[in-house]
């Protein structure tokens, strides 16, 4: 299987695994703050709170298992610029799916903004995450 696309299905399955966590420790977030209402300012944070949590194990596997590239300083920055741009991605994305999927539950619309910012994630990530080339 070519190096591309190689990576690309590993990152879908970091992302996908991503995900699950990132869910999870939003509904467990949104259980902790009371059960806020859609789109209200705690509401948000729980989101949040489930990004930043999910980020450590994602950014570990990301460099190990998606590219085959080691943790350090340089990637560490980069991940986190990336992570940052996909935040605002995904909490801009996070009121129109709740305007456009009112009746949903709370952990379906995760996954679909979750979803559109990994892809729009990973096309940032490629710029970046690039294996040294063999002398």
């Amino acid at each position: 299987m070519p190096d591309k696309i190689r990576s690309a299905v590993r990152f879908m399955v970091v992302g996908f695994t991503g995900s699950v966590v990132q869910t999870w420790l939003f509904m467990a977030a949104l259980v902790l703050l009371g059960h806020p209402e859609k789109g209200a300012v705690l509401y948000f944070v729980a989101f949040g709170i489930g990004y930043v949590l999910e980020m450590i194990p994602n950014y570990l596997f990301t460099n190990w298992y998606t590219f085959g590239t080691k943790p350090d300083i340089k990637n560490a920055g980069v991940f986190l610029v990336a992570r940052a741009f996909n935040l605002v991605i995904q909490l801009g994305l996070l009121p129109l799916m709740i305007d456009l999927l009112p009746t949903w539950r709370d952990d379906y619309i995760s996954y679909v903004v979750i979803f559109i910012g990994g892809c729009i994630n990973y096309l940032v990530c490629l710029i970046f995450f690039k294996k040294p080339k063999e002398q």
